[in-house]
């Protein structure tokens, strides 16, 4: 096994990785290559989203849809800073790392490829992310007390909607971003809490969130910014709008399908940049 050591720095305990050297330096199982010598460079920078997590390697998806892979190990250092969470500025493991964080990434390179020396974050993002990844499980233990004040009601509309699979549709209303973003504009912010609302009035109503994409960039960045996005929305109505995480049905992301215009337009494109977000009534909770 190569073992690596450090001289200085971040220790990037990389004897664990099953990379594959050059045959001269495979073939030697006891030997220690200086990590900030010859062995390792500074890398690029890279700043995308985590489309893939494999063990000890993670890929970073780019704006211009490349995808990069770089391992992580006990000696990167991952900075989470602000957000929801209440983290200000903390040092988290790589292990929470997951799919759908946005990240900015700082490299060393090697000949078996790229090592992350630092990896820099927003907690609110991690929590989209985790929401997107753990969706109904994690926000159900975050507004616990909600549920608990609310459990009757739930359990009673889940169990009338057990076997439903058709609903009415009593409102729409799309939110539009920008290309490769998933902040949401000051006039989409009142959209989504008029739509709520609308909602709220409506017995029995559950909303449905779905994010879309125009069809730049390739299809892995697509369908996980379609998620960022439709999340971003469901954290809004929740923490914004007031709207209980109970009477929400899992969002989802459809990337660039079901196109709202045409894909060779700039003004088709924008308006194919949108979440949508449905007020729907089951049908048998109408008719019961």
């Amino acid at each position: 096994m190569t073992a690596f050591t450090k001289t200085a720095g971040i220790p990037l305990l990389l004897s664990a990785l099953a990379l594959p050297l050059a045959a001269p330096v495979a073939a030697q199982d006891s030997t220690d290559i200086d990590v900030y010598g010859s062995a390792l460079t500074e890398g690029p920078e890279v700043e995308g989203i985590i489309t893939a997590r494999s063990g000890d390697r993670i890929q970073v998806t780019m704006e211009n849809g490349q995808n990069t892979t770089i391992i992580v190990d006990e000696g990167t250092e991952v900075k989470a800073t602000g957000g929801f969470l209440g983290l200000g500025s903390k040092t988290l493991r790589t292990d929470q790392l997951m799919n759908g964080l946005p990240v900015e990434v700082e490299t060393l390179q090697f000949q078996g490829g790229l090592v992350a020396k630092q990896v820099k974050l927003k907690a609110s993002d991690m929590e989209t992310a985790a929401m997107i990844r753990g969706a109904t499980q994690q926000q159900f233990a975050e507004h616990r007390a909600d549920i608990d004040a609310n459990a009757a009601a739930a359990e009673a509309l889940k169990g009338r909607m057990a076997n439903i699979d058709q609903y009415n549709v009593r409102g729409v209303t799309n939110v539009y971003f920008d290309s490769g973003k998933w902040n949401i504009s000051p006039e989409g912010q009142r959209e989504i809490c008029d739509i709520a609302s609308q909602a709220e009035a409506m017995d029995n109503a559950l909303l449905l969130v779905v994010g879309y994409t125009d069809s730049d960039g390739n299809e892995d960045y697509n369908q996980v910014l379609s998620e960022r996005r439709a999340g971003r929305v469901v954290n809004y109505l929740q923490q914004k709008c007031g709207w209980q995480p109970w009477r929400m049905l899992t969002p989802t992301g459809m990337s660039e399908s079901d196109p709202a215009a045409d894909n060779s337009t700039p003004e088709g494109k924008a308006q194919n940049r949108r979440v949508s977000v449905n007020i729907l009534v089951s049908k048998a909770t109408e008719e019961g």
